[in-house]
């Protein structure tokens, strides 16, 4: 049975973690087809934005959307096969993070270590109140290594990211929304009609506009302020030429919804 499932409904790609058995843990296999899924997904859009408009990550299962990294595996691993296992979860995030789609991650049940990981990678977090989030690896004596370090601090602000990180500490979903981590907070049972809305207005948009925005944001993350501005500048003038920009600008005028083509 295949690690990660991939399926297609719309314009919407749904990528689900499929080891329910293990509360969907991120073992090697898990990340090579998660890696090979978020591939497949670049290339569809690279050749039309009108196949592909929003990714959605999941996990199988009732339980868990990721419950961390396979432990098991780690603890077995040399030095050199532990910085193989990490390095291919870094690539993961970061095709996640560069992907020209927004990307939503599910979270109703446990996103723990690389599960929070996972989520913290996608663009938008929709929370249930079966959620529960945590970075507990101080309780193993390591600590997170797929970039919660970092994209934590940069989501929630280094209190909560010092916070979580230093004392293990899992929270709910409600407490995931309330200081910065998730961006929705829904019921579980609203969560199949939450994810459809959200995708449907993310697709109305300019697929082009999206993912120049999506650019802009992630070099800025990092930049300073000046060089990020200018980005912002280039991406605005050629987002500007496109077929899109020219449909939106005259919808407006014309009191109507832009239909985009992604051109």
């Amino acid at each position: 049975m295949a690690s990660v499932l991939v399926s297609q409904h719309s314009q919407f790609t749904t990528i689900t973690i499929n080891r329910p058995e293990a509360l969907n843990a991120l073992n090697r296999e898990v990340l090579t087809e998660l890696s090979q899924a978020l591939q497949r997904v670049r290339d569809t859009v690279e050749v039309s934005y009108n196949d592909l408009r929003v990714v959605i990550i999941r996990g199988a299962g009732e339980k868990a959307f990721v419950a961390g990294a396979d432990i098991k595996g780690m603890q077995s691993s040399s030095r050199d096969e532990l910085r193989t296992f990490i390095e291919l979860g870094e690539h993961v995030m970061r095709q996640i993070e560069l992907l020209p789609v927004p990307v939503i991650a599910a979270v109703d049940g446990f996103a723990l270590g690389g599960g929070m990981e996972l989520a913290l990678s996608c663009d938008l977090i929709v929370a249930t109140e079966r959620a529960k989030f945590g970075q507990p690896e101080v309780n193993l004596g390591i600590i997170p290594g797929f970039g919660g370090t970092q994209r934590l601090t940069r989501r929630a602000g280094i209190g909560a990211a010092k916070r979580l990180v230093f004392t293990g500490e899992v929270i709910s979903g409600e407490e995931s929304y309330r200081i910065g981590i998730s961006d929705y907070f829904i019921q579980s049972g609203a969560l199949e009609e939450r994810l459809e809305q959200l995708c449907n207005t993310l697709a109305e948009k300019g697929p082009l506009a999206i993912a120049a925005s999506k650019r802009a944001i992630e070099m800025g993350e990092n930049a300073p302020k000046v060089m990020a501005l200018q980005e912002e500048k280039e991406e605005f003038l050629n987002v500007f030429r496109t077929v899109d920009a020219a449909e939106g600008l005259l919808a407006f005028l014309d009191k109507r919804k832009g239909q985009f083509q992604g051109k």
